[in-house]
């Protein structure tokens, strides 16, 4: 299963709407199955907060660990925002 993250929009920035994105994923996440692989598509994301992330990224690699695939993500504020999630939640995101 491909996320596009892009259909959420192009700045990602306030809690808030992390967390509602990721309320109006649940019922596609529910048809996730055991051994699939989850891709996280930043293509076409300019702006990524720690706090959105917070609200969408860290519950979904808590949730599917070593399956979460990361992908697009040379911009800077992307990856900027890894650094801060993975220190200030003790996790490493696999490799993009």
């Amino acid at each position: 299963m491909t996320v596009a993250l892009k259909k959420f929009g192009t700045t990602l920035t306030s809690r808030q709407s992390g967390k509602e994105a990721l309320l109006a994923y649940e019922p596609v996440l529910k048809s996730v199955v055991a051994d699939e692989t989850i891709i996280v598509d930043f293509e076409g994301v300019n702006t990524f907060s720690p706090s959105w992330g917070d609200e969408f990224l860290v519950p979904l690699y808590r949730r599917y660990g070593d399956r979460l695939v990361l992908q697009n993500t040379s911009n800077l504020s992307v990856q900027a925002t890894f650094k801060i999630l993975e220190e200030s939640n003790s996790i490493t995101f696999p490799a993009a």
